[in-house]
């Protein structure tokens, strides 16, 4: 693999004020998606809780029925299985879009609570909205992540990309990533992602994290469409930066992301959980922990189990190998065999060089 190809990327991604990468503590996206189901203060109130659980970020999507797809009721813009079944995709971006005029309550709400806020843009008319706002970031959908012309417009503006790369195989992300680093955006992250709604745990094949950051040179993460957290824990464990999850107020709610989306409760769980992994994750040590230093003394030793006068011989009925650990350690056991005590001792009596005779 020639890595050099994908040099230029920064080791760290800094969004706002925080840090992201493998030295950084887990950063935890709420994806709001299209949870507002028509109101802006349900939006409102899911990023209160997205703000509540820990999360880093709230993600919206930019996008409007006219900008994502065309109106036409042909078989091929029909959605045939899943959960959007018999619809046509104009009807259901329609009902999912977030109203553009929305948009800067939002950031302007972002602000207030004190979380950051960004979004996928989904045309350049939307990246034109996006920094009109001063979006700090942007994050590309594994569905877009073949648009070129819409890669390099939000590569342009040179702030940090975030790429889904769900459906995409290798070569087609090596061509995303050489167009971004080609339009001259230097902080990017990909996410492994699977885009199935939900998808289940086993298509996630998580070991292809360590991979992809070692063949982009970049910060990985995942965005996560399975319905619990434990895929997502078991990433960062494996190197993942980023967490990327869908929230609803009501997994019951109705909406059309509502199904496979975390509930405040479970994000909590997920940003709790998810910095728990990556601390446990530490570096490479086999020196004693701080939590165990009181505890060696529980190790086992030898010790006398039997009453012997000075000068009286050991023999392998006079000591065993038992807890605590203030005798000599049990390897010396077969070297003491036949030699002789040098002083008394009792049953009980930890074994040490000095109850032994030099000679």
């Amino acid at each position: 693999m020639n890595n050099n190809r994908f040099k230029g990327f920064n080791s760290s991604v800094k969004i706002a004020d925080k840090l992201i990468g493998a030295d950084h503590l887990p950063y935890v996206i709420a994806e709001l998606s299209a949870n507002h189901n028509g109101s802006i203060e349900r939006a409102f109130a899911i990023m209160r809780a997205a703000k509540a659980a820990g999360a880093d970020a709230i993600k919206l999507q930019t996008y409007t029925q006219d900008t994502i797809t065309l109106k036409s009721d042909s078989e091929e813009f029909m959605i045939r299985g899943g959960l959007w079944d018999g619809q046509s995709l104009y009807d259901l971006y329609q009902q999912a879009h977030m109203p553009w005029d929305w948009h800067k309550p939002l950031f302007d709400y972002a602000k207030q609570l004190n979380i950051t806020i960004f979004s996928s843009p989904f045309d350049a008319t939307a990246v034109d909205l996006l920094e009109s706002l001063n979006a700090p970031a942007y994050k590309v959908a594994s569905f877009e992540m073949l648009d070129i012309p819409l890669i390099e417009r939000i590569a342009a503006t040179k702030k940090p990309m975030i790429v889904s790369t769900g459906m995409a195989n290798r070569d087609e992300i090596d061509e995303t990533v050489d167009a971004i680093k080609s339009a001259g955006c230097q902080q990017l992250i990909l996410l492994h992602c699977v885009s199935g709604y939900p998808a289940p745990a086993g298509d996630y094949n998580l070991r292809t994290l360590a991979d992809m950051a070692q063949r982009y040179q970049c910060p990985v993460g995942l965005s996560d469409h399975t319905i619990d957290n434990a895929t997502a824990v078991a990433a960062v464990a494996l190197g993942a930066s980023v967490i990327e999850k869908h929230v609803t107020l009501d997994r019951n709610g109705g909406g059309a992301d509502d199904s496979f989306s975390l509930e405040p409760a479970e994000l909590t769980h997920l940003c709790r959980d998810a910095k728990i992994a990556w601390q446990a994750l530490g570096c490479v040590s086999y020196e004693i922990k701080t939590s165990e230093k009181n505890n060696i003394q529980f190790r086992r030793s030898l010790y006398f189990v039997k009453k012997l006068n000075a000068g009286d011989i050991i023999t392998p009925d006079c000591v065993r190998s038992v807890r605590p650990g203030f005798g000599l350690a049990p390897k010396h056991a077969v070297q003491l065999i036949g030699r002789r005590v040098s002083r008394a001792v009792d049953y009980g009596t930890a074994v040490t060089w000095a109850t032994i005779n030099d000679d």
